[in-house]
């Protein structure tokens, strides 16, 4: 199912401190991605919301890893041309930060295909060219190798995990200066709702504590904070 524009707006409003808040209330404490952080200049301070578009990457194994299979069907580069536009891309490279999964041509294929963002527990290589595709990158870092000298490329859009997360094709991800959060797509319509709400309740907790408010009572509020809240709202 397609993110909702009006969801996808009120997602980009909301930070992924809180979105990490509202769906530890719904019991999953594994949706924030180990690794991925703002990289490239086009991506710090930002907050981007898509669908995610999954790619997956094992240990390199010499017969597979080369140069050659660049070339191959099965690859990064056809993985690219089936991505939609506002998508984010979301790769799985095991945490390995010693070779580049994208470099400078990729990621401005990317760019020119209307990619969102790309993600991954992974680095990429060419780091001043990347910059200057104007891609906002979220990843672990930049390195000189490609990534056959780590990596082997096996599929897209089948569920990965990145960071130590699980991420399937159609969940959403959300992006900003505290990394990638992830929302599985059967609760998105739910979890936006009472993150728009929590985010209210912290903006007028906030006015309280510049007022000069005590926290006992006031965050997490208790019932009668609770009630002036209702009322003031």
């Amino acid at each position: 199912m397609a993110l909702d524009p009006a969801t996808k707006a009120k997602l980009e409003t909301i930070t992924t401190a809180t979105l990490t808040t509202v769906l530890l209330k719904k019991g999953l404490r594994n949706v924030w991605m180990r690794g991925p952080q703002p990289f490239s200049p086009a991506a710090r301070g930002k907050r981007l919301v898509g669908e995610a578009f999954t790619l997956r990457f094992v240990p390199a194994r010499e017969d597979l890893a080369t140069p050659a299979s660049w070339s191959s069907p099965i690859s990064t580069r056809a993985a690219i041309e089936a991505m939609p536009e506002g998508c984010i891309a979301v790769a799985d490279a095991m945490g390995l930060t010693d070779a580049g999964i994208f470099g400078d041509i990729l990621c401005a294929r990317l760019a020119k295909r209307g990619v969102t963002a790309l993600v991954t527990d992974g680095a990429v290589r060419d780091v001043a060219g990347v910059n200057g595709t104007g891609l906002p990158v979220w990843c672990a870092g930049g390195a000189a190798p490609p990534s056959v000298a780590s990596l082997t490329f096996v599929s897209w859009q089948e569920p990965i995990g990145c960071g130590g997360v699980a991420v399937f094709p159609g969940d959403v991800v959300v992006v900003d200066d505290d990394g990638a959060v992830l929302i599985p797509a059967a609760l998105v319509e739910a979890v936006t709702a009472e993150s728009v709400e929590q985010e209210r309740l912290e903006a007028w907790i906030m006015t309280k504590v510049e007022a000069g408010e005590a926290l006992p009572g006031l965050y997490p509020p208790n019932a009668e904070n609770k009630a002036r809240y209702e009322a003031e709202k």
